[in-house]
């Protein structure tokens, strides 16, 4: 990648927090309206497993020393896609995206070698105000696989938690509990089983990736069904800097949907998040999940507010 003179490449380091956060607030004002991102995100981002900020990210700066862009390819689990992001100030930084793109793309075919493997997938997020990004995607290679539409519902106006449907029952997650941590684990994975983008995790696995979530245990719920394990809420922190609670995946096992059980598990964390004061609650949706159901949503109250499409591609690995 070629910079203008004056301009600078270079790996970031936690020090750099900061700078990127305010090139994250600017591109994420632009794309959804407000900043998504706070400096602990950062942090996580620039620290995750299976990131290496010398070999995995970049950031920019401009001549007067102020950062404009800023690039990561990550893998959450280590297995199977890699997702690359690239944030941009959209009043400076815009032309700086295609490129670092393409820088990123080459350390994907990198990490494909490192893995043994032939090639690897890589998915980029654009927002409907990122038309120009979603025009070098595609001018890249990509193409465009499903959309995802964020949805939210205001707790202000929140009716007393109903009683659910015969026979279902919601109780909280016991984190202190293996045996009922396992119960859970196995309620989400076998409910999203049959879903498109599903990535097994074993349970060990799954439990190291516990920490990024935050610490809001109380926020997690299984539900049975004439004491049988239904269902699960499984609550992130990821948006307490909107004084909203979030549901970061709702599970219902093939038996028992359609009877109730999402809706009661969604109506106790509703409760729970406005007990504790928060104004809203949201969560994420895959439209191209089969079972996302987008109508029982809105029969408590979500509403969509924006969406992301993903783009997708696949990246030969170096040498092949």
């Amino acid at each position: 990648m070629t910079l203008p003179a004056g301009w600078t490449a270079r790996r970031p380091t936690l020090d750099d927090v900061p700078a990127i956060l305010a090139v994250v607030h600017a591109a994420d004002t632009f794309a959804i309206g407000h900043p998504d991102f706070d400096a602990e995100d950062v942090k996580a981002a620039l620290a995750a497993p299976h990131v290496d900020p010398a070999r995995d990210s970049w950031l920019v700066t401009g001549p007067d020393g102020v950062a404009v862009a800023w690039a990561i390819v990550d893998n959450p689990t280590g297995i199977g896609r890699e997702f690359v992001d690239v944030y941009v100030d959209p009043e400076r930084g815009a032309p700086l995206r295609a490129p670092l793109l393409a820088r990123q793309l080459d350390r994907t075919a990198e990490r494909a070698a490192e893995r043994g493997l032939p090639a690897l997938t890589v998915r980029c997020a654009a927002c409907a105000p990122e038309t120009r990004w979603a025009t070098e995607l595609a001018a890249a290679g990509f193409a465009r696989v499903k959309r995802y539409v964020r949805m939210n519902r205001s707790l202000a106006d929140l009716p007393a938690e109903p009683p659910p449907p015969a026979g279902v029952t919601v109780r909280s997650l016991r984190p202190g509990d293996e045996a009922d941590l396992r119960l859970f684990h196995r309620i989400f994975d076998t409910a999203f089983r049959d879903t498109p983008d599903h990535e097994p995790l074993d349970f060990d696995q799954w439990r190291e990736q516990l920490p990024s979530y935050g610490k809001v245990w109380d926020e997690w719920f299984v539900a049975e069904v004439d004491g049988e394990p239904a269902g699960a809420l499984q609550s992130a922190d990821q948006a307490l800097e909107h004084d909203s609670g979030w549901v970061r995946t709702l599970s219902v096992l093939p038996a028992y949907r359609r009877r109730g059980v999402g809706a009661a598990l969604l109506r106790r964390a509703f409760a729970t998040y406005a007990a504790k004061g928060r104004a809203a609650a949201g969560l994420g949706v895959d439209l191209a999940n089969p079972t996302a159901p987008v109508t029982l949503y809105r029969t408590v109250g979500l509403i969509e507010m924006h969406w992301v499409d993903m783009y997708e591609r696949s990246v030969a690995a170096t040498g092949v």
